[in-house]
């Protein structure tokens, strides 16, 4: 199994379930992983010293620490512009599943799940695959993925899983589709056929709260283990994933080792992305907003809090209804993880991405409800902490910089400087679709906001 993106979320989830197994003595798959880009370079060296392995720190909302020596990982790809090496390992006929972790951004869809070639890299991307090779300088998924994909049909060597580990909604679908259409665009034909019958694209949930790793978990991992590790990291104790049975050239037994193996994702799926995904950048957004730096902190503020309850009290669990899932009590664990004080999250790395995370995470709430033609008071409290924080980000206010790369500049500072920013934010169709401008999202919208300036008023004072 070959995994591009080597960061802290596939070391954190993935791997150890991939440990799992070979703890308990099922060896007969192992890992390989590389990045697309140049980027980790500390990290990515220590990997490379230690064969692979690292420490990874757990912590439980009861400050239970855990610690445990990953060697899921056998081969270190060295980075390289013309992808050789990862190529190379996805090119062989034992690697039977590529998978992958990409931020929602990182896909470049739209809201009809068309590409947009408006993103640079995006363009720069699909001119080198017309070429014939992938962009030395900013790769994207699909340029990595065809450059695979075109070495893998070339030699002959069978079929293949293509397999998200990420957050987008219906990832393996729109994934997929966002590949044979890069593959489309770029006139290769004869791949797209290939692509189409001889590989598989299972959707997937994936859920462990993973933050960047600090110099403190190398110290605490140090002191608790006697290894200095500068590629250790930490997580949370929960950890799920589940994916559609869907595989081209068989699979791990992951269904030993605690992964649901099911028909359909899409309960589960929605459930962690509205119940967690959502009210998670919100919590990051209000933080922001009083002057917080952690996520566990804005969790124990009650008033945030009770704007996430709400949220999902309120408008989503009776959209989800009914649901294979006890979605109160999902809702009660998801809380009592975000208030962990020991995984130090911060409102940086969650409050990234809001261009996307608004019309993926968010906006289908709004749709369902007014289909519904109920109220929608309580979600509309994320888009307005999100249009506050982004107006703190006009006005230069933000205490860290702020990345999106769903994002235009020039359109956010619009939205802002527009003598009424509520009206421009609802206007904005990629992150509403044909619900933008609706006077219904308007009024709600603009309750919500005066909610929001009164919270923050009030912590002012």
């Amino acid at each position: 199994m070959l995994h591009l993106g080597l960061g802290s979320f596939h070391r954190a989830h993935q791997a150890v379930y991939q440990q799992a197994l070979h703890d308990a003595g099922d060896m007969r798959w192992v890992l390989a992983g590389g990045n697309i880009r140049a980027d980790m370079a500390e990290t990515m060296a220590a990997l490379q010293a230690s064969g692979g392995a690292y420490t990874l720190e757990t912590v439980s909302p009861a400050l239970e620490r855990r610690y445990q020596r990953i060697t899921a990982i056998r081969h270190i790809v060295p980075h390289d512009a013309a992808l050789s090496g990862l190529i190379a390992v996805g090119a062989d006929p034992a690697t039977r599943i590529v998978s992958y972790t990409v931020t929602e951004a990182g896909y470049y869809l739209d809201a009809a799940n068309k590409l947009d070639l408006d993103f640079p890299d995006l363009a720069a991307d699909l001119e080198a695959a017309r070429a014939g090779r992938p962009h030395p300088y900013t790769p994207t998924i699909y340029g990595a993925l065809t450059a695979i994909l075109r070495a893998r049909r070339a030699a002959g060597a069978g079929p293949l899983t293509l397999l998200n580990c990420d957050n987008l909604r219906h990832n393996g679908d729109r994934s997929r589709g966002g590949l044979l259409q890069f593959i489309e665009l770029a006139g290769d034909t004869e791949l797209r056929a290939w692509v189409q019958a001889n590989t598989t694209s299972p959707n997937a949930m994936v859920d462990r709260i993973t933050p960047r790793p600090t110099a403190e978990v190398r110290a605490r991992v140090l002191a608790a283990t006697g290894t200095d590790d500068p590629a250790a990291l930490m997580g949370e104790s929960f950890i799920q994933w589940v994916i559609e049975d869907r595989f081209a050239a068989g699979r791990p037994a992951w269904e030993t080792v605690g992964v649901q193996m099911v028909d359909s994702v899409d309960a589960y799926e929605e459930a962690k992305i509205r119940l967690l995904n959502a009210p998670h950048s919100g919590i990051a957004w209000a933080g922001t907003l009083v002057g917080t730096t952690y996520i566990h902190e804005g969790t124990q503020n009650p008033v945030i809090r009770r704007m996430a309850h709400d949220y999902v009290t309120d408008d989503v669990i009776p959209v989800l209804s009914p649901s294979p899932i006890a979605l109160a009590a999902y809702r009660d664990v998801v809380l009592d993880r975000f208030g962990n004080p020991a995984i130090a999250d911060t409102n940086q790395r969650v409050a990234m991405d809001g261009f996307s995370k608004i019309p993926g995470f968010i906006a289908p709430t709004f749709h369902e409800r007014l289909a519904r033609n109920e109220s929608i008071a309580s979600v509309a409290m994320l888009p307005a902490l999100f249009l506050a924080y982004l107006q703190r980000w006009h006005r230069g206010q933000i205490p860290y910089a702020y990345q999106d790369q769903a994002m235009d500049p020039a359109v956010a500072h619009a939205i802002c400087a527009s003598a009424d920013p509520v009206a421009a934010l609802c206007d904005c169709v990629p992150l509403w679709g044909r619900l933008a401008g609706d006077a219904r999202l308007v009024g709600a919208l603009r309750d919500a906001a005066a909610r929001v300036e009164r919270f923050v008023q009030d912590h002012k004072a």
